[in-house]
């Protein structure tokens, strides 16, 4: 068990895929807590999470401003306190469309998550790159 007030957020670089220095995050998980991760993160303005899957379901909470945001066919503008559902492998994304940062609260219930772009964020560089291939991210390391 662990209790996080304020988990230090940063740089969204060093993805080819999502590339988005002014947004911010922070992957929250602990060694005793083997089927559960999270996210926070702070979307800048004009900042989206690229179209994406993953092999796990995902549980979103906008916390704060406002965003568009995609789950499947489905799309809307959606403010503070809105809730997503995502289906395994259904492709979802969220883009700030407010002046502010948008805070993000994502769970999984992994502690290995598995990520497929469909959209991109590209680096600089790699502009006209396809999308890498899907990957997993272990963060049993990131605590």
């Amino acid at each position: 068990m662990s209790i996080h007030e304020r988990p230090t957020l940063q740089p969204m670089v060093g993805d080819l895929d999502d590339h988005r220095p002014g947004s911010r995050w922070a992957l929250v998980a602990d060694p005793e807590v083997r089927g559960l991760t999270a996210i926070v993160e702070d979307i800048a303005p004009g900042d989206r999470i690229p179209l994406h899957t993953h092999p796990q379901e995902e549980a979103i909470v906008i916390a704060s401003g406002q965003a568009h945001v995609r789950v499947g066919d489905e799309e809307r503008e959606v403010e503070a306190g809105a809730v997503l559902l995502v289906p395994a492998g259904m492709p979802h994304g969220t883009r700030n469309t407010s002046s502010e940062a948008v805070r993000v609260y994502a769970v999984f219930p992994a502690t290995t998550i598995g990520i497929a772009y469909l959209e991109r964020n590209p680096a600089p560089g790699t502009e006209a790159d396809p999308p890498q291939p899907p990957f997993d991210v272990d963060l049993r390391g990131a605590w």
